[in-house]
C-alpha cells in the first residue's frame, strides 16, 4: 500500500481539499501581503486538523519524499511534511532521528512562519540535541533570519518540558535586544512555560532582566501573574 504513496499522491489529495475562502483568510492570517513577514507564501486553505489527519494518513512516506512535500511552494504542503516528520522521527531509531535532524537544519528556509516552527522545533530539533552538544541552538539564535532564531528558542520546550532550563534562559537573554515581536512573543511564551513548572525560576530570570525586556516579550512572560504583580513588573516597580 504505501509503496504506492509519494509527494505527487499527496499533493493531489492536497489540491483536492483546496478551500478559496479559507485561504483568503490564511494568507491575511500569516501576514503574507507584500512586505509582511510571510510575503509572497501561497496557501490551499485546508485547516490544520484535516493536515494532522493526513499526517496519520502518509505517515509512512520516505524521509525523502517528505524533504520534497517540504520544498512545496504551498504553505500547507510544508506543514504537512512537517508533521510527517515528527511522526518519523518519534518512531525512528537514531539514524532515522539523525536524518530528519539533518533534513531540518539543511531546510529551514521552507520553515519560513510560526506555526512552521512551533509544530515542530521542540519535536525535532530540541528533542535530537537534548543529550547532545547543543551549540546548533546558539547558532540558530545568532542568525539573520527570523524563523531560525525562533527555532532556537522554541526548540527549548522539550528541555522545558523535562525540568530543564538553563538553556531556554541562555537564549532568551541571547533575544533580549532582538527586533521582531514573533521572536519578543516566542521568547516570552518560553519564560511562561518554565514559570507554569517553576515560577521562582522564571521570577529570578525577570527580576535580572526585565526592565531590559521588549514590552512584547514581558507581557507574555507575565500573562498569568496576579494582576497587581504584573502592574509592578510592567511599572518597572520590583
Amino acid at each position: 500500500m504505501y509503496e504506492a504513496l509519494n509527494v505527487t499522491v499527496i499533493k493531489k489529495e492536497l489540491e483536492r481539499l483546496n478551500d478559496d475562502r479559507n485561504a483568503a483568510f490564511a494568507r491575511r492570517y500569516f501576514k503574507a501581503s507584500p512586505g509582511e513577514y510571510g510575503d509572497g507564501d501561497l496557501f490551499r486553505g485546508i485547516r490544520v486538523p484535516v493536515l494532522r489527519r493526513l499526517a496519520k494518513t502518509y505517515q509512512a512516506i520516505s524521509i525523502g519524499e517528505s524533504k520534497k512535500l517540504l520544498r512545496s511552494s504551498y504553505h500547507e504542503d510544508r506543514l504537512l511534511a512537517l508533521l510527517i516528520l515528527v511522526r518519523t522521527y518519534a518512531k525512528g531509531d537514531q539514524a532515522i532521528k539523525a536524518a530528519v535532524f539533518d533534513l531540518y537544519l539543511k531546510n529551514t528556509r521552507f520553515i519560513n512562519n510560526w506555526d512552521l516552527v512551533d509544530s515542530s522545533a521542540a519535536q525535532i530539533v530540541g528533542a535530537f540535541v537534548s543529550d547532545k552538544d547543543r551549540t546548533a541552538l546558539y547558532d540558530l539564535a545568532k542568525s539573520n533570519d527570523l524563523w531560525e532564531r525562533r527555532i532556537s528558542i522554541l526548540a527549548t520546550f522539550h528541555f522545558i518540558k523535562q525540568g530543564e532550563f538553563t538553556d531556554t534562559f541562555k537564549i532568551a537573554q541571547q533575544l533580549l535586544s532582538d527586533d521582531h515581536d514573533l521572536i519578543h512573543k516566542a521568547v516570552g511564551w518560553m519564560l511562561r512555560e518554565i514559570g507554569n513548572r517553576d515560577l521562582r525560576a522564571e521570577e529570578e530570570f525577570l527580576r535580572n532582566h526585565y526592565e531590559r525586556m521588549p514590552r512584547v516579550m514581558l507581557r507574555y512572560a507575565i500573562e498569568k501573574f496576579p494582576q497587581q504583580k504584573r502592574q509592578r513588573y510592567l511599572k518597572g516597580r520590583i
